[in-house]
């Protein structure tokens, strides 16, 4: 896979995740989700058996790296990041680094996390092998992704809002990340790389009942306004509108989510070591 605006270094480093605002705007959205996942336990309870090193590769602000230091005082848990100003306030051990070149030498740590990242490696499939190459023996990534239905309802207020800016009977698309590592694809990806792969699945339904959490959703994609093909602010003040229509006559807006988690174990990859 070759590398586009949603994977340009400079860009998530600095414009996409140069501090947590944006990404705290998408994590807020699922505060309405039913039914509610508690994703790090999700994970705590995957690495239940792995001892020593973990590393939570675009560890963001900290959501899993946090939890997991917490609950599992006996892991070496290290947050890794692109972007240093997405990082901080965390504790240390913290590295910043691209996920594309690990600074860690091959068979070295006993887990990686990978949430929500792969979509932003420039090609995903070196990027897979980075990360198994890393892992001792009987290590274990786990990865999480949204599939390419994911939030469709979003899709459509954003296109239908678009349409109106620019005047046509349907307009382009929203940014959407997860569509170059989507939930669907991702067992075959990453399987690439290990034996074993196995799919968490996270469906659920987010009601809103006032445009804010929906519109802080939509400008926390302002990093990549130049590739929605639609003056960016217009188009957002234009799905407002809309939502604000749609709540006063329906009172609420629901959102369909299907993400989920993927835990591989058994690396395939033997001539990295």
């Amino acid at each position: 896979m070759t590398s586009n605006i949603s994977t340009d270094r400079g860009r998530l480093a600095k414009d996409a995740y140069g501090n947590a605002h944006d990404l705290r705007a998408r994590q807020r959205l699922y505060g309405a989700e039913v039914p509610t996942y508690d994703l790090p336990a999700i994970v705590a309870e995957q690495i239940k058996e792995t001892r020593g090193v973990l590393v939570d590769v675009g560890c963001g602000n900290g959501l899993y790296l946090n939890a997991l230091r917490i609950w599992r005082p006996d892991l070496t848990v290290i947050g890794l990041d692109l972007s240093p100003g997405i990082m901080a306030g965390l504790a240390a051990p913290l590295v910043v680094a691209d996920a594309m070149h690990l600074p860690f030498a091959s068979g070295q740590v006993d887990g990686v996390l990978a949430m929500h990242m792969i979509y932003h490696l420039p090609n995903v499939e070196r990027g897979v092998a980075e990360l198994a190459r890393i892992l001792r023996h009987e290590g274990i990534v786990i990865a999480s992704t949204n599939a390419a239905e994911d939030k469709a309802e979003l899709d459509e207020l954003w296109s239908q809002a678009a349409a109106d800016v620019l005047g046509m009977p349907q307009g382009p698309r929203r940014v959407s990340l997860s569509t170059r590592f989507p939930l669907d694809d991702a067992p075959d990806l990453l399987g690439s790389q290990f034996n074993n792969v196995s799919v968490i699945e996270l469906p659920g339904t987010i009601t809103v009942t006032e445009p804010d959490p929906v519109i802080s959703h939509f400008r926390s994609y302002r990093a990549w306004a130049d590739q929605t093909g639609v003056p960016f602010d217009a188009t957002i003040q234009r799905a407002e509108q809309r939502l604000m229509d749609h709540l006063a006559e329906a009172g609420v807006f629901t959102i369909t989510c299907r993400g989920g988690i993927i835990v591989c174990r058994g690396f395939k990859s033997s001539w990295l070591r």
